[in-house]
């Protein structure tokens, strides 16, 4: 009764879990039965017919007995395509074609011709072999880049079935992949749109700046043309670069996705998302049916969200943002597992004051009555507009600042500040957005002009508790622009002044 065993892995989250993949042959009264068993799902229940024309195709035969395929652990539900080219690798080592694969952890989908697909969450994979101490991990080529920026395993990327028999048989005529570093993020950054094709809106870059500085979200108000989408789509130009660790985990989590670039290494450039205002719950947060999968919330992990139009999105996706915002992670439950996913993200949202877009503008004539507007802004609520720290009004633009031939800041030189301030940050473990609340009187200590000050705006704009931490922490940030080791009254006056559209619209 030849029996034989190759090493797989099963995404789950952004993490995956080591499987070994059983094959048992045997006689049996009906020749050529397969049965697989290991909580598979539909994708792995298909793989039967997929692996017998591979194997077929490729020229190495299928075995005229009856074939057990046992996926343990059996409690962990197995999702996808990737289990066909361990479980072929199985049949073939139970039919004589090679010895043992302990050293080896495959995954790879099987095309009917032998070809080898690429499959979802090769880095997670690579991770999971490295943390086994597995030496050898075959994948498709096209999965390679990325799971060969860990260290410590033996990348081989394979094309077709027949390649990957070979390979075993002669280990010494292939080499592993070796990770070749990509551009720079700051390089990178460069090629982005620049904040220097923006004609005006100096307070509006201002509170910008400080946001990416800071790690602060951002809602900027103002009329359609006004610049508002042009300015949030040049914000993760001005963003520091991403390091190392971060990038590890980014790609984890684009891997898992499927979003991630056929061939694609490690990301070098922060996330931005667009996700339109039709979006559902599940699309922002994570979820779906079966195994829960990232949403747009942790796609934008170590980058930017950006909600356009944000009171046209529904009002139970706004509100779900409220965990994220606070917590940085987002729980997924189901009935079978509770997934954790990272969400630590910057939101940039970007609305109109009133449906028609013109309330509050000289130069032209609201068409909405008070009881639309109100309906309009109410879509927004109270404790959402305190988890945005910087609050922007984007007017339109003179005509005189459209037509100006100055020339505007460049995104590298508010790059360069704001690297400058992120630096003087990690020297006390975190940016100021993500102080935890135990240090702000510490950190944030003010002396009696900005106490005053601070205490005046919190009486007349009857600001929460949540607010004021919010306003220490940007005036924070704005001190530590200016190179200031301690937060003056003038860094108090400007944090609060970001504070100030919500209760101008909203009360």
């Amino acid at each position: 009764m030849p029996l034989f065993k190759t090493r797989s892995a099963a995404v789950c989250g952004i993490d995956a879990l080591p499987v070994d993949v059983e094959v048992d042959l045997y006689r049996s009264g009906m020749a050529r039965d397969f049965m697989l068993v290991g909580m598979p799902d539909t994708a792995v229940r298909e793989s039967r017919e997929r692996i017998k024309s591979a194997l077929m195709n490729s020229g190495f035969g299928y075995p005229n007995q009856a074939v057990t395929v046992n996926l343990a652990p059996a409690h962990v539900r197995k999702e996808g395509a990737g289990f066909d080219l361990p479980m072929a690798l199985a049949i073939l080592g139970a039919m004589g074609t090679f010895k043992g694969l302990d050293k080896h952890l495959a995954v790879g989908e099987l095309s009917l011709d032998g070809a080898i697909r690429p499959v979802r969450g090769a880095l997670s994979v690579a991770v999971c072999a490295r943390d086994q101490r597995i030496e050898n991990l075959i994948l498709p080529s096209e999965n390679a880049a990325e799971a060969s920026v860990v260290d410590g395993v033996n990348v081989y990327g394979v094309t077709h079935l027949a390649e990957v028999v070979a390979m075993l048989h002669k280990p010494e005529a292939f080499a592993p992949v070796r990770h070749a570093p990509g551009k720079p993020s700051a390089a990178a950054s460069e090629s982005a749109p620049d904040f220097r094709d923006v004609r005006g809106q100096t307070t509006a870059k201002r509170g910008l700046q400080v946001a990416a500085a800071g790690g602060h979200n951002v809602l900027m108000i103002g009329p359609p043309g006004s610049g508002k989408t042009m300015l949030a789509k040049r914000f993760a130009g001005i963003l520091p670069p991403l390091t190392f660790e971060e990038a590890i985990e980014t790609t984890k989590i684009h891997s898992i996705a499927g979003v991630l670039p056929p061939g694609a290494g490690l990301l070098h450039t922060r996330p931005f998302r667009t996700p339109h205002h039709t979006i559902s719950d599940a699309g922002l947060i994570g979820g779906g049916t079966g195994s829960p999968r990232p949403g747009e919330v942790s796609l934008a992990h170590n980058g930017v969200l950006f909600l356009d139009e944000f009171p046209e999105f529904p009002r139970n996706v706004l509100e779900i943002l409220r965990q994220p915002l606070e917590d940085l992670t987002v729980t997924v439950a189901r009935s079978n597992m509770t997934l954790c996913f990272p969400a630590s993200f910057m939101l940039i949202a970007a609305m109109n004051p009133c449906p028609c877009g013109y309330y509050g503008d000289p130069t032209r004539e609201c068409r909405c009555t008070p009881a639309i507007i109100q309906r309009y802004l109410g879509k927004i609520s109270g404790p959402l507009l305190d988890r945005i720290d910087i609050q922007i009004e984007v007017p339109a633009v003179p005509y005189k600042e459209l037509r100006s031939g100055e020339m505007a800041e460049t995104s590298a030189d508010m790059r360069s500040r704001a690297a400058r301030a992120r630096e003087i940050q990690q020297q006390r473990g975190y940016a100021n957005a993500r102080m935890p609340t135990r240090l702000i009187r510490k950190q944030c200590a003010l002396d009696d002009t900005g106490e005053r000050t601070l205490e005046m705006a919190m009486r007349r704009m009857s600001l929460s508790a949540r607010a004021h931490d919010r306003i220490l922490k940007v005036a924070r940030t704005v001190a530590d622009l200016d190179g200031s080791d301690t937060v003056a009254a003038k860094h108090i006056a400007e944090a609060i002044q970001y504070r100030s559209l919500d209760r101008n619209y909203w009360n």
